[in-house]
């Protein structure tokens, strides 16, 4: 079954950067969508961006445009999620997401949790 590993997280300061890093197992890695999702406390989970398997990328609108991008090594069956001038309103647990070709649903991983504080 499909398996998502998410690292990468912790507590870094306002301007700071991070990277994020999703392993997955289980499955055809290289034919999925792979998404970031995040849930700050007290707020539901909502889409950060996605790679398709072609490696086109996408960042959702909004307070991550221009800051936040995706990659992805299908060679290591790894998806990225590069964060930049990260801000107290970022903080959120950030999960990884698969999703196979023509489904309407994903994979999760576990989460890894994203503190931006001074």
């Amino acid at each position: 079954q499909v398996q998502l590993v998410e690292s990468g997280g912790g507590l870094v300061q306002p301007g700071g950067s991070l990277r994020l890093s999703c392993v997955g197992s289980g499955f055809t890695f290289s034919t999925y969508t792979m998404s970031w999702f995040r849930q700050a406390p007290g707020k539901g989970r909502e889409l950060v961006g996605s790679i398709n398997n072609a490696g086109g990328s996408t960042i959702s609108a909004g307070p991550v445009k221009g800051r936040f991008s995706i990659s992805r090594d299908n060679a290591k069956n790894t998806v990225y999620l590069h964060m930049i001038s990260l801000k107290p309103e970022d903080t959120a647990v950030y999960y990884c997401g698969a999703r196979a070709p023509f489904a309407a649903t994903y994979s999760w991983g576990q989460g890894t949790q994203v503190t931006v504080s001074s």
